[in-house]
């Protein structure tokens, strides 16, 4: 999954969020940073990454999931 340079401009919840609401948010408001957060505590700060390293862990989840891991 690459990002798309105008796909995430706003905070997104991962469609895997659990019924209690542990999930992260991610938002992509430029090219160059990927940020994501515990949308829980959307205060307590964030963790930024390359688009191309978010495509990378994305990617090797999706890969990890399919193979039942």
């Amino acid at each position: 999954m690459r990002v798309q340079q105008h796909a995430l401009t706003e905070w997104t919840k991962s469609s895997y969020s659990a019924v209690n609401g542990d999930c992260v948010e991610v938002k992509a408001a430029d090219l160059s940073t990927v940020s994501v957060r515990d949308s829980k505590e959307p205060l307590q700060g964030m963790l930024d990454f390359t688009p191309a390293t978010w495509s990378a862990f994305v990617e090797g989840v999706n890969r990890a999931s399919s193979r039942g891991v």
